[in-house]
């Protein structure tokens, strides 16, 4: 019996990916976005063996250099130096790595504290719900990225309080998303079986009703990287961010713009760096969406 279980089980688990890639394939522009996400992760996981130059490195005689297509290009200097003498190139590949990190850590932490909260507002209601969710909606009645400047001028710049400002943002989605799916799952019959059998609250909200989120959880999670990238790009333009010299797209775009005319490529290569990891994150998170969504699957 035991056996024809296992058997069974291995069945349906390929046929639920197969089923799931099937979906999720259609979308072309799905497919272009996860192609986007892991060719930016492999720049970041291999950026020390791929990168021509150390970031910070300085060369004195190469102040400026323009990129290789231009007329005052230098060998050495694929994508030109900066008005410091760094190589633009390595920069943007350890940048990738900086973007990474900082949209997987505010999403890491916004699901963290999103997910418990909405969980809580959910399933208990009465004053808990109302508590968070009155102040989700003064955190969601605030620009994001006015919200994110007062808590990093409260914190300090920096990349770490870069994270946790732009987290704080992400959070309200988060709660509202695990909200509604609790409320649609709290009622059903397993979490009255659950509840009949003398499971606790907190081993039905985390074992019971959670994976049953996670779709929805998923698509969010996806989307909220692409907000990250874009809210610590912003906040490094401003120089809230990650402080010189930490090669990160938004700082170099802030360091870069008194050259824009002189030295247009200082500013298009992190913008471009920025439009393409965003977009290629919105892509897939739309491919997600549809893939998952039963409602959405033509």
């Amino acid at each position: 019996m035991e056996e024809a279980f296992e058997i069974h089980q291995n069945e349906v688990e390929p046929s639920i990916l197969k089923e799931f890639w099937s979906d999720f394939s259609k979308n072309r522009g799905a497919v272009a976005g996860l192609f986007i996400i892991i060719l930016f992760i492999l720049i970041a996981f291999f950026a020390p063996l791929i990168a021509p130059h150390a970031p910070s490195e300085l060369f004195g005689d190469a102040l400026r250099v323009g990129p290789a297509w231009s007329d005052n290009a230098k060998d050495g200097f694929f994508f030109g130096t900066d008005d410091v003498g760094r190589d633009i190139l390595s920069r943007l590949i350890y940048g990738a790595r900086v973007s990474m990190s900082v949209g997987f850590m505010v999403v890491f932490v916004a699901m963290l504290i999103g997910v418990n909260l909405g969980l809580v507002a959910g399933y208990f209601g009465g004053w808990s719900d109302r508590i968070i969710m009155r102040c989700t909606d003064i955190l969601m009645s605030l620009p994001s990225i006015l919200l994110a400047i007062v808590v990093v001028a409260i914190l300090g710049p920096g990349l770490q309080n870069t994270v946790l400002a732009v987290a704080v943002v992400a959070v309200p989605s988060f709660i509202r998303i695990v909200r509604a799916s609790v409320i649609a799952e709290k009622n059903k019959q397993y979490v009255m079986a659950s509840q009949t059998f003398g499971a606790g609250p907190f081993r039905i909200m985390y074992l019971e009703i959670l994976p049953n989120c996670l779709a929805p959880l998923i698509v969010q999670g996806t989307l909220g990287f692409s907000d990250g990238i874009l809210n610590a790009a912003a906040l490094g333009f401003l120089g809230l961010g990650a402080q010189p010299p930490t090669p990160e797209w938004g700082t170099m775009l802030s360091d870069a713009r008194a050259f824009i005319e002189s030295s247009p490529w200082m500013v298009t290569l992190p913008g471009l760096c920025i439009l393409f990891s965003v977009l290629g994150f919105n892509l897939f998170g739309d491919g997600l969406r549809d893939a998952l969504d039963p409602r959405l699957k033509k």
